[in-house]
């Protein structure tokens, strides 16, 4: 397995800045709720709009004074960033056409014709921006509040505290980032710490090659997604967006419609603002349009394929190795080696994993003809993954043998699928394990990914 080590320097990555500073500004779009990953972190925890520092440890609950954490594995998508290239080019085009060719006396449209300027560029391409670098140093210090005996300054100095991360720059700055959280609170200027480049954890999409063959590159594997967009909730939204405009509705590709929602979306992740471009969706066109990009997750990286998942578990490997690995120290009195591993990926690294593991699942499929009977379903990316979501999972000594395991998604506590009958959302870890058995047991990256698997 090829890994790198970086230095803890900004010296070597690029953040890409321009004239507009991160100021949380109250007056969100009233459709923010439905940005799905392109969302705040804050629109998932309402109460750091107030507070961006503020924790709650009476969430943890342990069953008993006695327990202790002993190590805390934590899988985090990297934080707010600017559009890609592609998403930029689409945008390009709409902005020309509601220049040179929309009308109408509507304050906002006015805004966007007179006032607003298109400056996205295709050199930004999904880098992470200022709004992003603060995502992760608030994410290091809420959770070394949270955990303080495991995030700890003498963990940290002692080495107890590992730092993985894909080799995207957005993943490497936010890791650069959350690092810089921990160091600033402690005031720590006379010691660097390195983190390791993995991409086979962190990007194991990408080697996995049934994914890659069957989903990725395989145009009819999202056959439920492209039929939902040619159909009548997604025509109608075009049409309101046409109207609203007034240009022809033959001028508004499904691609300016995405370009839109994106638009509205991106301003208020990376400027919190209410941007004009948000006028052009009401409540109804936000849910129709956050349904699409559930749908286009369900079948790329959720439920849709069993590949989607199981080309995660090298990951889910690691994450148990690395909780047995704390588990067995602990139990023979030595001190845990790796205290805290923190791993940063992308919104694709944490859902096939969080798939694997049986979260929000329905009873369901998503597919291009059950909108209107899926407006309370679970998998919702939008409350899943947002910036900077988070999958945390913490392992508890709570004396007598008695080895728990707490998992959190975006800072609250979660309970595993099956088993709802443990004590709240911390079970025994030898549950856990006998929950996941036959996962533990097989789930092989090299056989799951092979292009033609073996009958069984």
């Amino acid at each position: 397995m090829l890994t790198f080590l970086w230095k803890f320097t900004f010296s070597n990555v690029l953040i890409i800045s321009c004239c507009h500073n991160y100021v949380d500004n109250l007056d969100k779009p009233a459709i923010a709720k439905y940005f799905n990953t392109k969302g705040r972190y804050e629109e998932v925890n309402l109460h750091l709009i107030k507070d961006i520092l503020a924790v709650n440890r009476s969430i943890l609950q342990p069953p008993s004074a006695n327990c202790q954490e002993i190590h805390l594995t934590a899988i985090i998508r990297h934080g707010t960033r600017y559009p890609t290239i592609k998403n930029v080019k689409e945008m390009k085009q709409l902005y020309n056409i509601v220049l040179h060719n929309a009308s109408g006396q509507e304050s906002w449209l006015h805004e966007i014709q007179t006032q607003w300027t298109m400056w996205y560029t295709e050199d930004m391409d999904g880098r992470l921006v200022q709004k992003g670098v603060i995502d992760l140093k608030h994410l290091a210090i809420r959770l070394s509040k949270l955990f303080p005996s495991l995030i700890s300054e003498e963990k940290l100095r002692g080495g107890f505290i590992k730092f993985i991360t894909s080799s995207k720059h957005r993943c490497v700055n936010s890791t650069l980032s959350f690092k810089a959280g921990l160091t600033e609170l402690w005031a720590i200027t006379d010691k660097e710490f390195d983190h390791v480049v993995n991409d086979a954890l962190m990007r194991f999409f990408d080697q996995c090659t049934r994914f890659v063959q069957e989903v990725e590159n395989n145009p009819s594997a999202l056959s439920e997604v492209d039929k939902f967009k040619q159909g009548p909730e997604m025509r109608r939204v075009r049409e309101k967006i046409a109207d609203r405009l007034r240009v022809p509705y033959s001028n508004i590709t499904q691609d300016m419609t995405e370009a839109a929602f994106y638009l509205c979306a991106y301003e208020f992740a990376i400027k919190a603002v209410n941007s004009p471009w948000c006028q052009l969706f009401d409540e109804d066109d936000a849910k129709i349009m956050e349904y699409a990009s559930d749908l286009t997750e369900f079948w790329k990286r959720g439920y849709g394929y069993d590949i989607n998942s199981k080309s995660s578990c090298n990951l889910f490997h690691d994450v148990f190795n690395r909780l047995n690995k704390a588990a067995s120290e602990n139990k023979s009195g030595q001190q845990v080696t790796e205290a805290v591993t923190v791993q940063v990926g992308h919104a694709d690294t944490l859902l096939p994993l969080l798939t694997l593991l049986g979260f929000f699942k329905d009873s369901d499929a998503l597919t291009s003809t059950n909108y209107d009977t899926q407006t309370q379903r679970s998998f919702r990316t939008s409350h899943m993954l947002p910036y900077a979501a988070n999958l945390v999972l913490v392992l508890y000594n709570c004396g007598g043998g008695d080895l728990r395991l707490q998992p959190l998604l975006n800072e609250k506590p979660v309970t595993f699928p099956g088993l709802t009958d443990q004590q709240a959302s911390m079970p025994l870890y030898q549950d856990v394990k006998d929950h996941y058995r036959e996962l533990l047991q097989g789930c092989d990256f090299e056989t799951e990914c092979q292009l033609f698997k073996s009958p069984a």
